[in-house]
């Protein structure tokens, strides 16, 4: 199973920010998602087509992961299309998923400029993932310039989210002075929120931060 069919499985709970459709239509959504997921792709086709077309989102962007899916390496423009549509009625996910697919190359060639305009849109609706992939174009300038403050401020957003990488990149950035004011309390705050969420290098930068903080 791709990661692009892994996530349309997942359609069952829907992201944050991203409504519900009407009850009748998500209970059809929910037999089309079952009848993929059991390999019934035709009818799970013609489901998704007929919601598509009464505005559900979440209908268009399993389309596009239908097309992706497909033989012979699948119909990457295809999938753009239907991930625009998707991403038109304000569904998250489908913005990743153009994020990725720019990134990718499949469209013929790698646009990180257009990948980064597409997880930035994520982030604003509030994607965790959408916060780290802003940031880390900002970081590394990849399809963005370098602006460790632009970098700073989204893996903030994704360090409040809970992401753990960007926990520990924010923590970083506080220790440093790169893109914030430099601040050891706060360097130690977030060291210690990726600690807790598993980060195995964290606890001795806690440890660290702590010596630091007790020789000023």
């Amino acid at each position: 199973m791709s990661r692009y069919r892994a996530l349309l499985v997942l359609l069952l709970a829907l992201p944050l920010a991203q409504a519900a459709p009407p009850a009748d239509a998500q209970q059809r959504l929910d037999r089309a998602v079952i009848d993929h997921a059991e390999g019934r792709l035709g009818s799970a086709r013609i489901a998704f087509e007929r919601l598509a077309r009464e505005g559900v989102p979440a209908a268009a962007y399993n389309l596009g992961t239908m097309a992706l899916d497909g033989p012979g390496g699948g119909n990457p423009r295809a999938a753009r299309r239907w991930f625009e549509r998707a991403a038109a009625g304000g569904f998250v996910t489908a913005m990743l998923a153009l994020g990725q697919l720019h990134e990718s190359g499949r469209l013929g060639k790698a646009d990180l400029v257009a990948s980064q305009r597409w997880n930035l849109q994520a982030a604003e609706a509030g994607s965790v993932d959408g916060a780290l992939a802003a940031g880390t174009a900002y970081y590394l300038g990849r399809g963005a310039d370098k602006r460790p403050a632009e970098a700073a401020r989204w893996f903030r957003e994704a360090a409040k989210g809970g992401d753990v990488g960007a926990q520990y990149l924010l923590a970083s950035m506080y220790e440093q002075g790169d893109g914030v004011a430099r601040d050891l309390r706060l360097a130690r705050y977030w060291y210690d929120a990726a600690a807790k969420n598993g980060d195995v290098a964290a606890p001795g930068k806690v440890l660290e931060i702590d010596a630091r903080l007790r020789a000023d």
